[in-house]
């Protein structure tokens, strides 16, 4: 398969040499703004101390990573100037805050914010998360699909990769929990929904299809969590990295290998790297004292997991054998071939 410049390019850049990617996530707002708000006996966050906390987060965990998702809100204006510019960027797209109606929940931009305005900061993705269930009310499918879709479309047109994030979700009242094989399902059915090619996805984010508290041991396993894996890298049909979702350090080490087997390229995690150091706050210097001494060595534990089960992402069946090849880079008219933007239009 083929691959525009700037999507060959990006997804180079968020991956290490190799082609594993290890990205860290500082871009969450409301679980950082709600622990600051609970110490601090206030209702609103103050903006520069969640600016000093993403930071922090960020100059710390920098040199572990391949790459950092960071929001454009706090962390993005924060950090711009402490990021290792050999290091790859991604930047959100969505608000932190949705629509919850009892269909389900509707997604959206942050206010004043857009692709074109990520490919205008050097950016070398666009990352989007939406909540999904195939059985919300068709107004919220509709809605939850159409974003995705017009996420999808600005990325073509500028060039950028699209890393896309899935995350199922109780709609209002439902026992989802405690149906695992229902929650499995959707995130099955919603990854082989994302896969059509009108969405433009080129890096799925993806949760476990099972539940955290029921991933068992790997190696003890009799099948089943691992067929589940395999089905959700199938249904991908192109390179996908697990998130953490907070879980529990050992959980999320399980969860990554049952992945990695399965033909995963690496991980984009947050919390259960440095959500342990955060609650330090608002001690910073104790924050930054916890990060270096147990959650850069978890990193390096996590990382040497990638390096050792974790698939290349040039590597994967959707790319010819060699690896994916540059659209008109085998012809000597790549120059006039590149289309200007208003030719995409």
């Amino acid at each position: 398969m083929e691959l525009s410049a700037g999507k060959l390019w990006g997804l180079r850049r968020l991956a290490d040499a190799s082609g594993r990617f290890k990205m860290t996530a500082v871009d969450q707002r409301p679980p950082i703004e709600g622990l600051i708000c609970e110490r601090r006996g206030v209702e609103t966050a103050p903006y520069e101390e969640v600016c000093t906390v993403k930071a922090l987060l960020a100059e710390e965990l920098a040199n572990g990573s391949s790459a950092l998702l960071v929001d454009p809100y706090y962390a993005y204006p924060a950090a711009a100037l402490a990021l290792p510019p050999g290091k790859g960027l991604i930047l959100t797209l969505e608000d932190s805050t949705f629509e919850e109606i009892p269909e389900g929940r509707r997604s959206a931009e942050i206010r004043d914010w857009s692709v074109e305005k990520i490919k205008r900061t050097g950016a070398d993705a666009v990352k989007v998360l939406a909540w999904y269930r195939p059985d919300a009310g068709p107004e919220v499918v509709e809605h939850q699909q159409a974003f995705v879709a017009r996420t999808g479309e600005a990325c073509q047109r500028l060039d950028l990769p699209f890393v896309f994030e899935l995350l199922v979700y109780p709609l209002l009242g439902d026992n989802y929990a405690e149906d695992p094989v229902r929650r499995s399902e959707h995130v099955l059915a919603s990854v082989e929904t994302f896969a059509d090619p009108c969405f433009g996805v080129d890096l799925f984010k993806l949760e476990s299809p099972v539940a955290t508290s029921d991933i068992p041991d790997p190696d003890s396993d009799d099948g089943t969590v691992a067929g589940l894996f395999a089905e959700m890298g199938r249904l991908a049909g192109r390179p996908w990295v697990m998130l953490s979702a907070g879980a529990e350090r050992d959980a999320f080490e399980r969860i990554l290998a049952f992945a990695y087997r399965a033909g995963a390229s690496g991980y984009l995690a947050g919390r259960s790297i440095w959500w342990d150091a955060f609650c330090r706050y608002p001690d910073l210097e104790a924050m930054r004292s916890e990060l270096r001494a147990d959650g850069v060595p978890y990193m390096v534990a996590v990382n040497q997991l990638t390096d050792e089960l974790a698939s290349p992402w040039h590597g994967h069946p959707r790319f010819d054998p060699e690896g994916p090849t540059l659209i008109g880079g085998e012809r000597p008219g790549f120059p006039s071939g590149y289309n200007d933007l208003e030719d995409e239009r």
